[in-house]
C-alpha cells in the first residue's frame, strides 16, 4: 500500500510541475506573440510582385528635416510630388541617411508624381528625368499620374487662383497617350511601377481598356468619414493597391473649409484611443492598416512623426472596426474646384452617378 501511496505522490508531483512548465511556456509563447506583433512591419504587394511598406510618409508642405525625422523613426516610404516644392531637399535627406547607414536604398521605397501640366506624351520622359534629378536617385518605386483632369502647360496649377482657360479637365485619350510615356518609363528601368491618383472607377476604367501595363496603385482621399468602400472594392477586383491621402482629415490643410469636421475630435474615435492608450491620429492611421490600404499621414513636427510611425503597434480588434466602419459619412474633404472647368458640377468632376452605377464583377 505504502509503494502504491509513494507512487502515486511521485505522479501527481510530476503531473504538477509539467502543468506549471507548460503554462510558463504558454506564457512564455502569448508574450513572444505578443512582442512579434508590436514590431509587426505592415507589408502590401503589389501587382507587379513588390512588396513595399504600408505605412507612408507624405510630405506637402514638409521640408528635408521631416523627411530625415520620418526615416530615422522607422518610416520606410516616402511619398512626394513636385508642386510641392521639396523634391531638392528630400533628395539630400535621403542621400544623408543612406551616407550615414540609415537605410539602404533598396531599403526605401519612393514615389514620386507627374504634375498635370506634364500629360502630354512627349513631356512625360523629361518630368519623370527631373524629378529623379532632384531626388538625387537613379530609379524611382512607383511614378503617379497625381490627376486625370490636366491643366496647360507652364500654368501654376498648385494655387488656388488657377485661370479657367488653363483648365483642359479630362480627356480620356490624352491620358491613354500619358499612360504610354508611363509604361516607356518602366521599359527603360527608371520606375520599378507606375500608378495613378485621383481616379474615379470610371476614369480607371477608361485608363484599362489601352492600358498594356495597370496601374499598381491609385491613391486617393481615404479616411473614417470618407472611406471609399465601392472603390476599395473595385481597386482590389483590378489588383490595384489603394493608397489614402488625408488619413487624418488633414486639419491643417489650406483647401479646408470651415464646415469641415474634425476628425480627430470624433468620440468613437476618441473612445478606441482611450481603449488602447493610443491618439485619435493613430487610430485613424492604423483604421487604414487594418483594411489592406497603404497610408501616408503627412506632420512636420518630430513627435509627431514619432507617434505616427507607432500607430504599427496598434491592434484594432473586430469590434473597433465595426465601429470605425459606421462613421463614413461619405464627405470628401478635398474637392479641387481649382481644377474644375467653369460649369463642370462637383459630381460630374468627380462621376459620382456612373461610379454609383457601375456593378464591380
Amino acid at each position: 500500500v505504502t509503494s502504491r501511496y509513494m507512487m502515486s505522490l511521485r505522479t501527481a508531483t510530476c503531473f504538477r510541475v509539467l502543468v506549471r512548465a507548460s503554462r510558463f511556456l504558454q506564457a512564455k509563447m502569448q508574450h513572444t506573440i505578443a512582442t512579434d506583433r508590436k514590431r509587426k512591419e505592415w507589408l502590401v504587394q503589389l501587382n507587379t510582385g513588390a512588396k513595399t511598406p504600408a505605412l507612408g510618409f507624405g510630405t506637402w508642405m514638409c521640408d528635408g528635416a521631416a523627411v530625415e525625422a520620418a526615416l530615422r523613426a522607422g518610416f520606410r516610404g516616402i511619398n512626394t510630388a513636385p508642386t510641392n516644392d521639396n523634391e531638392a531637399s528630400i533628395g539630400a535627406a535621403i542621400q544623408r541617411c543612406i551616407k550615414e547607414g540609415v537605410i539602404k536604398r533598396n531599403e526605401v521605397f519612393v514615389t514620386a508624381k507627374l504634375w498635370i501640366t506634364e500629360l502630354a506624351r512627349e513631356d512625360v520622359l523629361p518630368a519623370c528625368q527631373q524629378s529623379l534629378s532632384n531626388l538625387q536617385l537613379d530609379y524611382l518605386d512607383v511614378y503617379l499620374v497625381q490627376w486625370p483632369v490636366a491643366l496647360r502647360k507652364g500654368a501654376r496649377g498648385h494655387n488656388l487662383d488657377v485661370k479657367d482657360d488653363d483648365r483642359l479637365g479630362y480627356d480620356p485619350e490624352r491620358i491613354a497617350k500619358c499612360w504610354e510615356g508611363m509604361e516607356e518609363l518602366v521599359e527603360k528601368g527608371l520606375v520599378k511601377a507606375i500608378g495613378i491618383s485621383n481616379f474615379t472607377i470610371t476614369k480607371t476604367e477608361h485608363l484599362l481598356r489601352t492600358a498594356k501595363i495597370p496601374p499598381a496603385v491609385n491613391q486617393v482621399e481615404i479616411h473614417p468619414y470618407f472611406q471609399q468602400p465601392k472603390l476599395k472594392e473595385y481597386s482590389d477586383s483590378k489588383g490595384i493597391l489603394l493608397e489614402a491621402y488625408y488619413p487624418l482629415g488633414n486639419p491643417s490643410s489650406p483647401y479646408r473649409k470651415a464646415e469641415d469636421p474634425n476628425i480627430l475630435e470624433d468620440p468613437v474615435i476618441n473612445q478606441i484611443a482611450t481603449k488602447h492608450g493610443a491618439t485619435a491620429a493613430q487610430v485613424c492611421i492604423a483604421f487604414s492598416l487594418h483594411r489592406g490600404l497603404m497610408v501616408i499621414p503627412r506632420s512636420s513636427n518630430p513627435a509627431r512623426i514619432v507617434e505616427n510611425f507607432k500607430s504599427t503597434e496598434l491592434e484594432l480588434d473586430s469590434e473597433d472596426m465595426r465601429e470605425l466602419g459606421k462613421l463614413d459619412r461619405n464627405y470628401r474633404m478635398f474637392i479641387a474646384e481649382f481644377l474644375m472647368k467653369d460649369g463642370v458640377s462637383v459630381d460630374d468632376f468627380w462621376d459620382a452617378q456612373e461610379d454609383e452605377k457601375f456593378v464591380v464583377q
